[in-house]
């Protein structure tokens, strides 16, 4: 999920492979674990959902288990009480929850195939908090445990009430955002699996700044709406039935996903595009890809995408912007990553009002999000739709298809999605203006995200479950910039090809998986041949703050020496009128300098220095950046004007770019260098404040 953009240690790791790791074949499809056939009826008037659901659930594991785990997400909004509530107080994204619009979801009935009653001892659990109070989680035990690789079915009937638009999903006069709206099962991980050591359900709470972990399977969901309304769905349309009560059902197909969302809105506009892997790559595109993450051509080939944008009518002018944005998204994505390997792919634009809705992902239908302002100049230039739709279809591949665990480790699925839309959108849009180029006015994906790092973020790493962190902006912070950062930081230590090939084999080896942390760190390992402990350790498990200085820099002349002195056998005295006479005589005397590197946070980097003398002369040195400081002395005919640490900018992480450089004196170059730069980071600080 995407905040929508305008409401805004070792230097020498031990090499231990040095051999690139082969390359991962990229599979086809998931192990499926559960099976959906779901029939639901949406009530309009009322805005509720009645529908009944088979379900068969596959055993992974060699535990015999006898009991199933259920998320009731839209129990969430039941009452003030609940675990959501309490943590977000109704808040959400700069979205407020109506006053008094609740929703909630009854199971009315769950039966297995044989018609045994299942609801009788069922019960809400709370195994996050000890809020007894909410009911996201229901625990069904059964009369017989499932065995080791065998499998369970059962029928369940549901009636829910939507709220209206808040967190995701609702309703906003006839449009509707059906997502989290029906019984669905926690993930049974085995014993091994994200480093558990014993085998049970991971089945958490919905919390507010949590989002979702489900197991791969297939669905075929058949939605009734009333006549006249335009829906959108997870999949692609087997059928469409009118039927004679003034209603029409649409029958949705797909397998190997997470998850199923649809929606439903008379207003609607439907439109159409194919993306096509031979018309929108070009063959150099290809090259140069498959040359950068070290894979066959063969391996390259993008599939046909049918793109359809569900938009409404004061917004059409922007729907090539949206096409635009789907298309960069599975181009790049796809070169990058591996193909999309789904049909179709469908972007719904939500209603005027329903903002709550917008900026969220489901298996192939994403929630984008803008406003008819973005129409006008010279809002035109704020790439708010764009980054938002490269940014929800982004995560098709960091958590719907490497479907890592949001409650528990948020930054392998909005981190890494956050740093795969930033290089897309510098890639379209250039760097400086990714999000924002306006005459006056130009802000990158990377300026925001060092905006928002400090010396005094430092309060939870970024590993920390979801609803453990500090506060909703340390979530944040830490899920999306601050990982954005951290692999930005790591591609600049590591090189761009070896960071794409770490991305690539990492997705391929996980695609239609469940990884954990770990799992990324020794594909990182061994891709790059290095041991990047020393670098995870300190920016994913810990909270040292980044922070090189050039503390001082002097330059002098090297002072003719005074005193009684020795020189090949004969003994002299120099007085100290005689040495300030020949320091006036010989004006080519050499230049004694110094420079002070200050280590000014806790995190310890490899650092890059480059001297800077008189005539154009560099001087480069590597510091392993272990120590406290480091002084540099130098004697050289040039006089040193001016020192820099990082000069290309690869630290991201770095807290304070501004004590980066120093300049033996005073210079209107550097002061106007620097000024500029905090004036432009002013400016995107008030454009940020007022939303743009």
């Amino acid at each position: 999920m995407r905040p929508i953009v305008y409401a805004c240690c070792a230097a020498v790791a031990l090499a231990v492979c040095a051999a690139p790791a082969a390359a991962d074949r990229l599979p086809d499809r998931a192990v499926a674990i559960v099976g959906y056939r779901i029939d639901v009826r949406l009530d309009a008037d009322k805005k509720q959902l009645v529908g009944k659901q088979h379900v068969t659930w596959k055993n992974p594991s060699s535990d015999t288990v006898a009991d199933l785990w259920f998320h009731l997400y839209l129990n969430a909004f039941k009452n003030s009480r609940t675990t959501f509530m309490r943590e977000s107080g109704g808040s959400l994204r700069s979205d407020q929850m109506a006053k008094d619009s609740w929703g909630w979801i009854d199971i009315t009935s769950l039966k297995l195939a044989d018609g045994r009653d299942l609801l009788r001892g069922a019960s809400f659990q709370h195994p996050d908090d000890d809020n007894a109070e909410d009911q996201t989680v229901l625990r069904v035990p059964l009369p017989q445990p499932v065995p080791p690789g065998g499998s369970v079915e059962f029928d369940a009937e549901f009636r829910a009430q939507l709220p209206q638009v808040f967190a995701r999903t609702g309703y906003k006069r006839n449009f509707f955002m059906v997502g989290q709206w029906f019984p669905k099962l926690g993930v049974y991980e085995p014993a091994g699996m994200r480093g558990r050591t014993a085998g049970g359900w991971n089945c958490h709470q919905f919390h507010a700044n949590s989002e979702f972990y489900a197991d791969f399977g297939s669905y075929r969901v058949a939605i009734t709406v009333p006549k006249g309304f335009v829906v959108g769905a997870t999949g692609p349309r087997l059928s469409t039935t009118s039927n004679s009560d003034g209603t029409v059902t649409y029958v949705h197909e797909q397998d190997n996903i997470i998850d199923f969302a649809w929606t439903a809105d008379p207003e609607y506009v439907e439109m159409r595009r194919t993306f096509s892997g031979s018309r929108d790559v070009t063959p150099g595109e290809y090259q140069r890809a498959a040359a950068l993450v070290g894979r066959s051509p063969d391996e390259m080939r993008l599939s046909d995408v049918e793109v359809i944008l569900l938009i409404h009518k004061p917004r059409l002018p922007q729907a090539d912007r949206h096409f635009r944005a789907a298309f960069d998204g599975i181009k790049w994505f796809g070169l990058w990553y591996g193909r999309y390997p789904y049909k179709t792919l469908t972007v719904v634009d939500p209603a005027f009002g329903a903002g709550g809705a917008g900026g969220m992902e489901y298996p192939t239908l994403i929630t984008a999000g803008t406003s008819a302002l973005m129409n006008t100049w010279p809002f035109e230039g704020i790439n708010a739709v764009e980054e938002v739709t490269v940014h929800e279809f982004g995560h098709q591949f960091w958590y719907a298809m490497v479907a890592s665990n949001e409650f528990e480790e948020s930054w392998l699925d909005e981190g890494f999605n956050s740093y795969s839309t930033g290089k897309v959108e510098e890639l379209v849009h250039g760097r400086e203006g990714s999000l924002v180029s306006i005459p006056g006015l130009k802000l990158g994906g990377l300026e925001s995200a060092r905006m928002q790092n400090s010396p005094n973020r430092k309060s939870d790493p970024i590993l920390t479950a979801a609803w453990k962190f500090e506060s909703g902006g340390a979530y944040g912070f830490s899920s999306y910039a601050k990982t954005e950062l951290v692999l930005r930081t790591l591609e600049g230590y590591l090189g761009a090809q070896t960071m794409a090939r770490v991305m690539r084999t990492y997705h391929e080896r996980w695609r239609f998986k469940h990884p954990s942390s770990a799992d990324f760190f020794a594909v990182a390992n061994e891709v790059s041949g290095q041991d990047l402990t020393w670098f995870f350790d300190q920016a994913v498990k810990g909270t040292q703050v980044l922070d090189y200085a050039v503390a001082s820099i002097t330059s002098d002349q090297k002072p003719v020496a005074t005193g009684v002195l020795d020189d090949r056998g004969k003994r002299t005295t120099v007085t100290l009128d005689a040495a300030k006479k020949r320091e006036r005589d010989d004006e080519k005397r050499p230049y004694e300098s110094q420079v002070l590197i200050q280590r000014k946070g806790e995190f310890v980097f490899p650092i890059d220095i480059v001297l800077h003398y008189e005539g154009g002369k560099t001087d480069h040195r590597r510091w392993d950046g272990r120590d406290r400081w480091l002084k540099i002395r130098t004697t050289t005919p040039e006089k040193l004007e001016w020192a820099e640490i990082d000069p290309q900018r690869k630290i991201l992480l770095d807290v304070d770019w501004l004590n980066n450089a120093r300049r033996v004196r005073a210079d209107s170059r550097a002061s106007t260098w620097w000024s500029a730069r905090v004036m432009f980071w002013v400016q995107n600080l008030v454009a940020t404040a007022i939303g743009f």
